[in-house]
């Protein structure tokens, strides 16, 4: 079995696999002679450890990212942002269904941001019974900080990976977009 075990230094994440440790290799692990099905099986990845460790990963960048943020808004807050300048204008349902929390709490979410001049309440011209949110010019402008403040973390921390790195990461990336497709 081979460690899963961050390597040292700038070539962490590498595309180029890590030598096992001596002792990595056991009988258990051994297939034995003739046991072709079995060899196949140890050679195929265990789905559940690649999903727990990308768990991991995901969860640490998006820690990392949200503390770059500095706009002082929650990530809910932000988020909600997000979804009103992407989706908007948005009715409160809507934009509760899109942020997949309860309407309490999307009205609570615009109760702030509104507060803080990031996001206004309008009638909508097609049927004035209703009322829609929107995202302020103060909004956008935030959003914006925030994203080019978390791009250029990433871009700083990028920095250091070579070519080879950095074509392995475009894979993976296309692969963590598919894994987005149809959700």
């Amino acid at each position: 079995m081979v460690s899963h075990a961050p390597t040292p230094g700038p070539r962490h994440g590498s595309a180029a696999p890590a030598a096992p440790d001596v002792g990595d290799n056991t009988a258990q692990d051994a297939p034995s002679v003739g046991d072709n099905a079995a060899s196949a099986a140890s050679a195929a990845p265990d789905n559940a450890a690649q999903a727990a460790r990308l768990r991991l990963v995901v969860m640490r960048l998006a820690r990392r990212l949200r503390s770059q943020s500095a706009s002082g808004l929650s990530p809910s807050l932000i988020s909600a942002l997000a979804s009103l300048e992407h989706h908007g204008p948005l009715t409160l349902g809507q934009l509760a269904a899109l942020e997949q929390v309860k309407p309490p709490s999307v009205t609570r979410l615009v109760a702030t941001l509104e507060g803080a001049g990031l996001a206004r309440r309008e009638t909508d011209p097609a049927d004035r019974r209703v009322t829609v949110l929107t995202v302020t010019a103060e909004g956008r402008r935030t959003l914006q900080k925030s994203r080019t403040r978390k791009t250029a973390y990433l871009a700083r921390r990028l920095r250091d990976f070579d070519d080879t790195e950095a074509a392995t990461l475009d894979d993976a990336l296309r692969l963590l977009e598919r894994l987005l497709e149809n959700d």
